[in-house]
């Protein structure tokens, strides 16, 4: 499994359907976006302020993420699955997603209470309970635990993988926000949030590609 095959691969993907995953994702992001900043001005900077934008992010990310994981799993079996049916079909994943995503954030921030190390060690682990739970119908804690399990002898591959893709998208982030500056209007400010949302799918699409290669023998020969 070759990391820099593995982001290309997903780069070319996320540039044939750039379009679609636009129509798909982008009207959430944006939604989301929206409303956190009307949060903000209405609450200021308070500790509230983080818990209603965590919970604005259990709220939507369950929702785009999961029309993205079938959407792409349609993509790669040839199929052409309509937008409706996607979204339908992740509102109802969303229960048992959120769940799976307050657990795992539970997890990663235990991990790195301890040290910043374990921490890591945990995301990198969790990286397949969202594809387990949305296409196999595992539950959360038993997508959990076969992430682990899928995890076991690709640990490092995994997280070039993450880092291949989050540092850049870290950069671009920093980049956008100097350009901005210290008080930039409302419009460009929800403009950027809504760029950098959508770009941050990008992980969802190196994910998924992973979680191909695990699971999948034939593809695992190919790459070699």
């Amino acid at each position: 499994m070759n990391p820099l095959s593995v982001l290309q691969d997903s780069l070319y993907f996320f540039r044939s359907h750039l379009l679609s995953i636009a129509k798909l994702c982008l009207p959430l992001v944006v939604l989301e976006t929206l409303l956190g900043h009307v949060l903000y001005v209405q609450l200021g900077e308070q500790p509230s302020t983080l818990a209603y934008s965590v919970l604005l992010g259990l709220i939507f990310y369950p929702l785009y993420s999961g029309a993205l994981i079938l959407y792409m799993d349609a993509r790669s079996q040839g199929e052409e699955p309509r937008k409706r049916d996607l979204l339908a079909t992740s509102l109802r994943l969303w229960p048992s997603f959120a769940l799976l995503v307050i657990i795992c954030m539970l997890m990663i921030m235990a991990g790195i209470s301890l040290l910043v190390l374990p921490g890591i060690w945990v995301m990198v682990n969790l990286v397949f309970a969202e594809y387990l739970l949305v296409l196999r119908g595992l539950q959360p804690l038993a997508a959990i635990r076969q992430s682990f399990v899928l995890c076991k002898g690709h640990f490092w591959q995994i997280l070039v993988c993450i880092i291949g893709v989050m540092l850049p998208l870290w950069l671009i982030s920093a980049l956008l926000q100097s350009l901005l500056g210290e008080n930039p209007t409302a419009l460009l400010s929800v403009l950027v949030d809504c760029l950098n949302g959508f770009l941050t799918l990008f992980s969802t699409l190196v994910s998924f590609r992973l979680f191909m290669l695990v699971t999948d023998p034939a593809l695992q020969r190919a790459e070699r």
